[in-house]
């Protein structure tokens, strides 16, 4: 009898041949044998089929406030004394399930500074809300998505460019195509100013919400330490990365008055008033960075290509934007990352991993590119190492002020709050009650046979809300 007969890995097949068992299978066979199974399964199916759940240990004691015990709950009873919980990965690419549910988050998140909920208002669906794109500025000509009837970048010019290559392409290229985004002559690209523009694009957005306050400050004719007496702005916006690796922002731009959503701005503070006032800002606004000599001077500014546009409950009004689909269109993207431009989800430690990462050779050389100037003393405030993995962005995704909805917290604990109801006391309310809690990690991440059974999990959930998004068509 062989090593791998003793220890149980070889099986017969359909064919009557012997074969050896894979890892994810001896581990299936392992999880189903455990005494715990079940109660493991269940625990898994809370957390949605979560790719790579956090394992906690510990114990939560709920009482009222004469010491009578509401709801006590320890882990020691649990399958290897642990709690798996959600991952909370916004990645789509990292775990669909955690992903999934921040898109549903970020939608209600967007939807109550809309039409209100959520602890605010109803009434800011009558205040005036913009809809806004920005953009970056060309950094050289890149292939582009085109449609059966189009090309791509044709030119007058028919001669090549400086280093021999065409100026042109006159191809077509759907939205699959891997060469949409790819620049048509990688020597022309100014790598260099592509992977500044995306350290400073954070910047140049603070800088353009203090613009936009200055401008509407003009329109009513006060000074721009006055406006706070007569409005606020509240935005919400998330950073989504284009085909070619540049960051562009979608953002809903909203008007309150002095006391926020709750109070309406003055009456000549409109919807046209907004609109006006972010054009004008966008046109001026730049980010100059410091001096350094290897580089000369740098300005960030926004790229030609501005789309505003007013947002009402009802598209029925020309040029206006249903706020659902608002909502929607903006949670959608939270899911999304660099690597769905064919960049990297981890960040990097060296220039020769870059080399090796699994990318298209323009993506690989904004890697590289950020990383040697992220070597420079004068850029080391720019963090670009740590960021490389995404070209130099080292904003959130998704961020708004402090006043123009909810939070993903707030959104987390009632939907926390709502879970543990049933299994509670629902005549005390929290304000009745006293919790003690004492948790501690104990590991993440699931085995080779765990990680096969999560996944069919989470094609389960996805088939389910499949099957009931089809039902309400």
């Amino acid at each position: 009898m062989n090593a791998h007969q003793k220890e149980g890995r070889l099986v017969g097949n359909s064919a009557g041949r012997p074969r050896f068992l894979t890892e994810t299978e001896r581990d299936l066979i392992r999880l189903a044998n455990e005494p715990g199974f079940n109660r493991w399964l269940e625990l898994i199916k809370s957390t949605g089929g979560c790719s790579h759940p956090i394992y906690l240990s510990g114990r939560t004691t709920t009482a009222d406030h004469e010491g009578n015990l509401l709801r006590h709950y320890d882990t020691a009873s649990e399958p290897l004394g642990r709690l798996p919980v959600r991952c909370r990965n916004r990645r789509e690419s990292r775990c669909e399930p955690c992903s999934y549910l921040h898109s549903g988050d970020t939608f209600q998140l967007v939807r109550s500074g809309l039409l209100g909920g959520k602890g605010t208002p109803a009434s800011v669906v009558e205040h005036p809300r913009l809809f806004v794109t920005l953009t970056a500025p060309s950094f050289g000509a890149v292939h582009r998505e085109t449609d059966r009837t189009e090309q791509c970048r044709l030119t007058r010019d028919p001669g090549p460019c400086e280093h021999g290559r065409p100026r042109g392409c006159g191809l077509r290229h759907p939205a699959d195509d891997s060469a949409i985004g790819q620049p048509l002559c990688r020597d022309c690209y100014a790598y260099t100013s592509h992977i500044l523009w995306n350290a400073q694009c954070g910047e140049l957005w603070n800088r353009t919400t203090r613009a936009i306050r200055r401008h509407l400050a003009t329109a009513a004719g006060i000074t721009q330490s006055k406006i706070g007496d007569s409005l606020r702005l509240s935005f919400a916006k998330v950073a989504e990365y284009q085909r070619r690796g540049a960051i562009h922002l979608h953002a809903v731009i909203r008007l309150d008055g002095p006391d926020g959503p709750s109070t309406a701005p003055p009456p000549w503070a409109t919807a046209f008033v907004l609109e006006r006032a972010v054009r004008a800002a966008v046109r001026a606004v730049e980010a100059p960075l410091r001096h350094v000599p290897a580089l000369g001077d740098y300005v960030a500014r926004w790229g030609a290509q501005i789309d505003a546009h007013p947002i009402r409950d009802s598209a029925a009004v020309a040029g206006a934007l249903d706020d659902q689909a608002v909502a929607a269109y903006v949670a959608k993207y939270t899911s999304k990352s660099v690597g769905d431009s064919g960049g990297l989800d981890q960040p990097v430690t060296s220039d020769e991993e870059i080399s090796l990462a699994p990318v298209s050779p323009h993506l690989r050389t904004l890697m590289a590119t950020c990383w040697r100037l992220g070597g420079l003393v004068e850029l080391l405030h720019l963090r670009l190492r740590p960021w490389t993995h995404t070209l130099g962005y080292r904003g959130h995704v998704l961020t708004k002020s402090r006043r123009y909805s909810t939070t993903y917290r707030a959104l987390r604990d009632a939907r926390t709050a709502n879970q543990q109801t049933p299994d509670g006391d629902p005549s005390h309310s929290p304000e009745e009650t006293e919790t003690v809690s004492a948790w501690r990690y104990v590991g993440s991440g699931h085995t080779p046979g765990e990680s096969e059974i999560a996944a069919g999990l989470a094609q389960d959930h996805a088939e389910r809300r499949e099957i009931e998004r089809t039902l309400r068509i």
